[in-house]
C-alpha cells in the first residue's frame, strides 16, 4: 500500500477517536436519553465537550480533501516524497489541531490547522 494511503487510513482512526472524544463530552452534559432522542432543541455544548464537537466537524470537513487529493494522486500515480511530505503533515497537524482545540489554544489552533493546510497544498501541487 502507499505511505499517502496509510496517512489516509490513520487520518480516518484520528477522526474516529475524535467522534469518540466528543461523544463522551455530549453524554457527559446532556446525558444519554438526549443523545439517543431526535435532537430536537439540543442544547449547545459548551467547554471542552463543545470544542471536542467542533475539532470533530472540522476533521470531516477537512478528511474529505485529504481523502479526495490522496486517492487522486495514487489513481493517477503522481505520488511521490512530496505527497508523502503532504500527507504527513496534514496527519500530525490534524493530531495537534485535536490536541491544542479540546485544550482551548485559539491562536495555536489556526496555526497548526495552517499546517494541514500547507499539507493539502504540497499534494493538490502535484497533481497539476
Amino acid at each position: 500500500m502507499k505511505p499517502e494511503l496509510t496517512m489516509l487510513v490513520w487520518a480516518v482512526a484520528l477522526a474516529f477517536v475524535q467522534v469518540l472524544i466528543a461523544l463522551q463530552g455530549a453524554m457527559m452534559q446532556v446525558g444519554l436519553t438526549t443523545l439517543v432522542g431526535n435532537r430536537d432543541g439540543f442544547p449547545e455544548l459548551t467547554g471542552w465537550a463543545g470544542r471536542a464537537d467542533r475539532a470533530q466537524r472540522n476533521m470531516f470537513a477537512n478528511l474529505v480533501l485529504f481523502a479526495a487529493l490522496v486517492l487522486a494522486a495514487v489513481v493517477a500515480g503522481r505520488t511521490n516524497n512530496m505527497t508523502l511530505v503532504g500527507a504527513e503533515l496534514f496527519l500530525w497537524a490534524r493530531v495537534a489541531y485535536a490536541i491544542v482545540y479540546l485544550i482551548g489554544l485559539p491562536w495555536l489552533r489556526t496555526g497548526v490547522w495552517t499546517v494541514s493546510v500547507i499539507g493539502l497544498i504540497l499534494i493538490f501541487a502535484q497533481l497539476l
